[in-house]
């Protein structure tokens, strides 16, 4: 059975892989050209072996591509994948943006009827 993947999934994955601070320097340091997994790891104080994890989860989440040439595993960034990263972010904005303009101009209306606010209403 094969379970295709949401659109959700792959936002999880893409916010999941840019929550590390690590991820995000070896992200910076890749779109300035490629590197190998052993040149980024040198740049580091962890292990060759937990830069490559780094490098595993950059990849799974389709922000970088490794490509073997010859013994090294050169890494380099999908300027694609930062594009969706940034579509999904707009996306939420988008959202947030609206239910925040719907909010003000309940609040608005609520202010301009002193009936409806018994804070502001005629006294009696």
């Amino acid at each position: 059975m094969v379970v295709e993947e949401s659109a959700e999934d792959t936002v999880d994955r893409l916010f999941h892989a840019l929550a590390d601070t690590t991820r995000r320097d070896i992200l910076r340091r890749c779109v300035r050209g490629e590197l190998s997994v052993s040149r980024l790891a040198a740049g580091y104080p962890m292990s060759f072996a937990a830069v490559q994890k780094h490098v595993a989860v950059l990849e799974r989440a389709g922000l970088v591509v490794k490509q073997r040439r010859g013994r090294e595993q050169l890494v380099c960034t999908d300027p694609a994948a930062v594009d969706r990263a940034r579509q999904a972010l707009d996306e939420l904005e988008s959202a947030w943006r609206g239910r925040v303009d719907r909010m003000a101009r309940l609040l608005a209306d609520t202010a301009e009827d002193p009936e409806d606010n018994p804070t502001e209403g005629p006294e009696k």
